[in-house]
């Protein structure tokens, strides 16, 4: 699987921005996706993920704010990030994995798409 992030860019607090990551590859409905998002001088985290299923989990610090949506059809995923904040500010990253736990509780997928920068000045 290839995973091509991007939607970035630079926009004020409380602003809102979508993030596309489109997949190329076999069998993308059979995946779990997710973002995650490393600032500076931080460890990388996990923002939210989808099973195949369409089971969504959230990091607490985006909950309420961003949404995690997939099209299998177009073997996209989404991230909607509504009400930014400065400490969204960071270099997001989408990754797959067969396994939904190897995201959400191990934080290592085993494909990563390249980075798209995000950030939000105050």
């Amino acid at each position: 699987v290839q995973l091509q992030a991007s939607g970035g860019g630079l926009v004020q607090a409380g602003d809102s921005l979508r993030l596309f990551c489109a997949a190329s590859g076999r069998i993308f409905s059979s995946y779990a996706l997710a973002w995650f998002r490393q600032a500076p001088g931080k460890e990388r985290e996990l923002v939210a993920a989808v099973s195949s299923g369409g089971y969504i989990h959230y990091a607490d610090s985006v909950t309420g704010r961003f949404t995690i949506s997939r099209d299998n059809a177009k073997n996209t995923v989404y991230l909607q990030m509504n009400s930014l904040k400065p400490d969204d500010t960071a270099i997001y990253y989408c990754a797959a994995d067969l396994a939904f736990g190897n995201i959400v509780y191990r934080n290592t997928p085993d494909y990563w798409g390249q980075g798209t920068q995000v950030t939000v000045s105050s």
